[in-house]
């Protein structure tokens, strides 16, 4: 139940975010001082919860053509880089801005959506706190408007 609530409350959210910018940081900003990070099991339970993502992903018709099996290691470590520094976890996060990683997929809100449905369920199955899991997302949410295309 908890999906079905926070699926609609991130795209309210995502769709929320000023239009001016014309994109976002290369990252989404440090959230917390650690605590969170400590609350996703720190840097092995991310590493748990990108492995169950892409179990995920690779069940999901709506998306799994969007993934690359063969940069399938450097994407979920992009991820665990990208999810540790926001989290506050101390790393830094080395890959491309979301606009250039993203350009020419045609991802659509429904595919983005479909996404954060597949890590909410990641995130659910590693016991990861709901409330961590809102500030994740939260934090992430600015990303969406770099990933799909403009109207």
């Amino acid at each position: 139940m908890k999906s079905i609530v926070l699926v609609p409350a991130f795209a309210l959210l995502s769709m929320a975010i000023p239009v001016h910018a014309e994109t976002s940081p290369p990252v989404a900003p440090v959230i917390s001082d650690g605590k969170l990070f400590a609350e996703f099991g720190g840097h092995d339970g991310l590493v748990r919860v990108i492995d169950d993502l892409f179990i995920n992903i690779d069940a999901d018709v709506r998306i799994n053509t969007f993934f690359d099996p063969t940069k399938r290691d450097h994407t979920k470590a992009m991820l665990v880089e990208q999810f540790c520094q926001v989290l506050g976890g101390g790393c830094t996060y080395s890959g491309k801005d979301m606009v250039t990683a993203h350009k020419d997929l045609g991802i659509q809100t429904r595919d983005f959506n479909a996404l954060v449905e597949d890590l909410q369920k990641a995130m659910d199955k590693n016991k990861v706190p709901f409330s961590a899991q809102n500030k994740l997302l939260a934090a992430l949410a600015p990303q969406h408007r770099d990933m799909t295309p403009k109207p």
